[in-house]
């Protein structure tokens, strides 16, 4: 693969993330460099078993939003980010969708929520760059997940959207047998061992 500037080893370009072959892996793009994102079976589950937990309580609310993730997209300030988990209004997928788009932009977003593959270096982006990221792109909530060594979900909230600078408030962290309560952006309760349950 050759970068924007003509090098083997970048730096790179949305060209040349859009170019990386459908092999069933999934990359990011942040700051010229193109990192490969980890999965298992567990990570995988938990995005799914989330995305299903979000989609009925939406329902239930009878919430005008879609519920999706990768291998849609997020433009942030420093790139191309693939979230696990994120929540739209329903007008705006429908337009995406419409336009063929993949890529949705940090206003659009309501909330997303990675779930964190530890002892890779997506942990580290995952509970620091996301999060500084994630703010500065605007968007009004970000859920951390872990699994080890129990299910637990860290709740961030922006705590001036308006400000120069958008910053998440300190997170609650509910852990497995607790209960995830959240109104935003429409209600919804689990508990996060249902993360990491097979059906």
């Amino acid at each position: 693969m050759t970068g924007a500037a003509g090098h083997a080893h970048g730096p790179y370009t949305l060209y040349d993330l859009d170019a990386l072959p459908e092999d069933g892996r999934r990359h990011e793009l942040a700051d010229g460099w193109l990192t490969e994102l980890p999965g298992d079976l567990w990570h995988d589950h938990a995005a799914e078993r989330l995305r299903e937990i979000l989609r009925d309580a939406a329902r239930r609310a009878d919430a005008s939003v879609h519920v999706a993730g990768a291998p849609r997209e997020v433009s942030t300030p420093a790139g191309v980010r693939r979230p696990d988990v994120f929540v739209v209004g329903r007008d705006v997928a429908r337009s995406a969708l419409e336009r063929q788009a993949r890529t949705y932009y940090g206003p659009e977003l309501l909330l997303v929520a990675e779930v964190v593959t530890p002892r890779t270096g997506s942990e580290r982006t995952d509970r620091v760059r996301k999060v500084a990221e994630y703010a500065a792109t605007g968007i009004p909530h970000y859920w951390i997940v872990d699994l080890e060594p129990r299910p637990a979900v860290t709740m961030l909230e922006l705590a001036d959207p308006d400000g120069r600078e958008p910053l998440y408030r300190p997170g609650r962290t509910v852990r497995a047998g607790e209960e995830v309560a959240a109104v935003r952006p429409f209600p919804v309760r689990f508990d996060p061992a249902r993360l990491s349950e097979m059906e």
